[in-house]
């Protein structure tokens, strides 16, 4: 491959990496939505009622299993619920098998919760007109706070899709999440220069097997800066150097984020002595068709 300026390659670092259905999982919203819609058109027959905690009590005794949807209403994945207030604390549990049929005490309890909630309000005073509607907006709220968690394999996603682009298959001649101790014994490879002597339990993102060549892959993405930057591409440093002491295995690297242009100076060491290090930048012109051959 031809010198490459770090510098220019540096300049081209993304700012996101968001894909598109990184904000919103709407497959897993909908599918949770369906659990439970049976349960919840039952409960739509409370909308707009007038005698809101008779027809509740009747919906519990005939439904029972209504209860199990009641902390979705109020945002909740759990199925018991502290509340605390002048009149004491209790710890409400949504399995109806939690208590004893026909209890009293169990419908005035979970009266007592609904009003104090607003759940009674909501429904008696037809703020809403269907609850799979508002169940799915509830759930929509929900799965946007699984973004940080999405967006920690989304660079991982990413180079595994180039991976697939350039030919290569799954659990064939590229294989996802493997320890150093796998390859070795798979391909028959001494990697100790890499294990500190079989001491350090390694782990790569992608492994990628070519007629002469294992390639061991790192990915990460980065948006802000950090000690971690700095210790990484230190590691990463060291790990290519030891690699370059085993015959037909190399170490490659895919990184980007503006995050590394606060620790420039520790990337672009890493950058001038790696032989295999990219950005998506690279990925997009094609990079892997080149390196893996």
């Amino acid at each position: 491959m031809k010198e490459r300026d770090f510098d220019i390659w540096l300049s081209k670092f993304r700012a996101s990496i968001a894909t598109y259905d990184y904000y919103i999982d709407f497959e897993k919203v909908y599918r949770n939505v369906d659990e439970i819609k049976i349960e919840l058109n039952i409960l739509n027959s409370l909308i707009g009622s007038k005698n809101i905690k008779e027809d509740f009590i009747k919906v519990l005794k005939k439904y029972p299993e209504t209860l199990k949807v009641i902390p979705i209403l109020l945002a909740k994945r759990e199925n018991e619920i502290y509340c605390q207030d002048e009149n004491g604390g209790y710890l409400y549990r949504f399995k109806v098998e939690k208590y004893p049929p026909n209890s009293h005490l169990f419908y005035e309890r979970c009266c007592y919760f609904m009003e104090q909630t607003g759940l009674f309000d909501l429904l008696q005073n037809h703020l809403i007109n269907n609850l799979v509607d508002y169940v799915t907006g509830v759930e929509t709220g929900l799965d946007s706070n699984g973004r940080k968690n999405r967006g920690g394999h989304l660079m991982e996603d990413l180079v595994e899709k180039y991976i697939q682009k350039a030919g290569f298959m799954k659990d064939v001649n590229y294989f996802k999440e493997m320890y150093l101790v796998d390859i070795e014994k798979r391909w028959n490879k001494d990697l100790s220069a890499l294990s500190n002597q079989g001491k350090a339990a390694k782990r790569f993102d992608f492994v990628v097997k070519t007629a002469s060549t294992i390639y061991a892959i790192e990915t990460n993405f980065y948006t802000g800066g950090g000690s971690k930057l700095n210790e990484t591409a230190r590691s990463y440093k060291m790990l290519s150097k030891e690699a370059e002491t085993v015959e037909g295995f190399e170490f490659v690297w895919f990184t980007d984020g503006i995050g590394w242009k606060s620790a420039r100076g520790n990337l672009r060491e890493t950058f001038e002595v790696m032989e295999h290090i990219y950005s998506i930048d690279d990925m997009e012109n094609k990079v892997m068709q080149e390196i893996f051959k």
